[in-house]
């Protein structure tokens, strides 16, 4: 039975198949892509509907950022469309992208360090008139109040956890429909790792943005996770719904498999302590 728009991230994670998906927001159909004109990732398909969490896993050198950054424009397609809310933007700029609703959090150089909580926040606002600013930073700051009383703080001065909640902030001032979140965790305590993708990564699903996430942590990853598409030399292994892959047991000898030159790099796919 398809799942109501209603629907929490949650009721859909307990959908078993890609019969109770949503409609795509995202549609990215047979993705080529690299650098210097030479594929990194080849014909990946992946699909983002609006209150899902879809997580893009695999070994390092699998491919993951190099997906992410021919959706966002920040490399050219080789082959495939990217369409986001049925408009083919396949051939858009970068700040096109972003105006016509992707937001994007790269895992470093996600805030600026030089400048305050406030300041940061109105470099979000790049797409609003200047007069209107404020207003959109005022409204993001009430989903994040945490942030309030650190508004005159330096970025390089916060925790790790309060510099990715602003990064996040950040983007979201924009107002995108589709947030784009490159190992978000990264470089966190287990602990304030997990509040990240619970409290907030969780909650702006639930509030209907989709969200499309590179996680490191698999396990904590897949917490979350409505769908997930497993990525190995540049090419999708399998996808499957969050349910099922938190079901497998063969998850960690997949990624030992495929773990790049000598398998020297493993992804953790077990709960940590």
């Amino acid at each position: 039975m398809p799942t109501s728009p209603e629907a929490t991230p949650s009721e859909l994670r307990a959908t078993a198949d890609g019969a109770g998906r949503r409609e795509p927001y995202l549609a990215a159909t047979g993705i080529t892509s690299g650098y210097n004109k030479v594929p990194v990732v080849r014909d990946v398909s992946i699909a983002v509907g609006l209150g899902e969490i879809v997580l893009i896993m695999g070994p390092n050198g699998a491919g993951k950022s190099t997906l992410v950054k021919a959706v966002t424009g920040k490399i050219p397609l080789l082959g495939g469309r990217v369409v986001l809310d049925g408009q083919d933007i396949s051939q858009a700029k970068e700040d096109e992208r972003a105006k016509r609703g992707i937001g994007y959090v790269p895992q470093v150089g996600d805030v600026f360090p030089t400048l305050t909580v406030q300041e940061n926040l109105e470099m979000g606002g790049y797409r609003w008139p200047r007069r209107d600013v404020r207003a959109h930073v005022d409204q993001v700051l009430e989903q994040f109040p945490t942030l309030k009383p650190l508004r005159r703080r330096h970025a390089r001065a916060l925790s790790g956890g309060e510099r990715k909640t602003l990064a996040i902030a950040r983007a979201l001032v924009a107002d995108p429909r589709l947030l784009i979140l490159d190992e978000p965790t990264s470089n966190l305590a287990p602990a304030i790792a997990s509040t990240v993708l619970h409290d907030v990564v969780d909650g702006l699903a639930a509030a209907g943005r989709a969200i499309l996430l590179i996680e490191q942590r698999v396990s904590l990853g897949l917490e979350v996770a409505t769908w997930g598409y497993v990525l190995a030399g540049g090419c999708t292994r399998f996808e499957a719904s969050g349910d099922e892959l938190r079901a497998r047991d063969d998850l960690g000898s997949f990624f030992l498999e495929h773990g790049g030159a000598g398998g020297a790099t493993v992804l953790p796919v077990t709960t940590e302590a």
